[in-house]
């Protein structure tokens, strides 16, 4: 039988879903508020605001989805202008990439089930974690799933091959990278009100458990404060 938590959990998963509408921008004061999917309508405006200079903290609500160029453009706006970043609700893919570029970066208060899911090629080795989103080494895995794969030396064989056989090469190698990225498959990190405080838990999503997020691995030794995800 599953517990309440993960009834709940699959509920709002599949309200969440079942709208998924393009990201909206939201100007409350010295916060800006951000829900919707990060599908690169709103980068312009997002940028603008920011550039303004009013703007301490950007609120992420509810976001899931989107590519690993949108979530770059985003983080850099937010690297460039030093703000804060906090998540309300759920913040997965392209958001939590976004959230990690926060000059301080942390879940907000509440009576939500807080999560970030962080999209990650597969299942990472504790040494792994340790150094993937602390810092600058946040950026350097969100590359990872943009930058092309390394040139290779030519073979005999790939000269000899004919230009129609060179250009699917090279749109295969081009595609590697997006390939990797599965809005779905990733860590992670929740944060559970009760009565007494918040409980954190992380897991491993392998991207098959659809809504069902009680099917994900439960992590152990993976506490978001140590890793750098979140900041005290």
């Amino acid at each position: 039988m599953k517990s309440p938590f993960a009834v709940f959990w699959g509920v709002s998963l599949a309200l969440l879903c079942a709208a998924a509408p393009a990201a909206e921008l939201e100007l409350q004061g010295s916060r800006l508020l951000v829900s919707g999917m990060l599908d690169g309508t709103a980068i312009k405006a997002f940028e603008e605001q920011l550039a303004s200079g009013h703007i301490r903290t950007v609120v992420f609500e509810n976001s899931l989805g989107g590519t690993p160029e949108v979530a770059s453009e985003f983080a850099q706006a937010i690297r460039a202008n030093g703000v804060n970043t906090e998540v309300k609700g759920q913040c997965h893919a392209a958001c939590a990439y976004a959230f990690l570029a926060g000059k301080e970066h942390r879940f907000g208060r509440g009576f939500q089930v807080n999560g970030l899911l962080i999209p990650v090629a597969g299942r990472p080795r504790p040494a792994d974690l340790v150094s993937r989103w602390n810092g600058d080494d946040g950026v350097r895995t969100l590359s990872d799933f943009i930058a092309p794969p390394a040139e290779v030396a030519p073979t005999d064989t790939a000269a000899a091959a004919t230009p129609a056989q060179a250009s699917a090469a090279v749109t295969v190698q081009a595609a590697a990278p997006k390939e990797r990225w599965q809005a779905n498959q990733g860590v992670l990190f929740v944060s559970t009100p009760t009565l007494f405080g918040r409980v954190y838990n992380s897991f491993y999503c392998d991207g098959t458990q659809g809504r069902d997020m009680s099917r994900c691995e439960l992590l152990s030794d993976a506490d978001p404060y140590k890793l750098g995800v979140l900041t005290p």
